[in-house]
């Protein structure tokens, strides 16, 4: 008698279960990979973030500082 796989004999718990295991390690060291990526992306997006309001700021501090001009007569 031959499964689905080729192999002889019924398709047993222990089969399914070697085979799930299988499949989920290789998806868990992909997501792996993905959580670093996804870290290192939000760090970017967030030292970017912090960049663009501390220019936005100096340029509007800029514009609106007030110029005193002081005179003796």
């Amino acid at each position: 008698m031959m499964n689905r796989l080729g192999a002889p004999g019924p398709i047993t718990r222990d089969d399914l279960e070697a085979k799930f295991r299988e499949i989920q390690g290789g998806s868990q060291a992909g997501a792996d990979a993905a959580r670093g990526v996804g870290r290192m992306t939000g760090v970017l997006v967030a030292v970017g973030a912090v960049g663009v309001a501390y220019l936005l700021g100096r340029r509007r501090g800029r514009k609106r500082r007030t110029v005193v001009e002081v005179r003796r007569v």
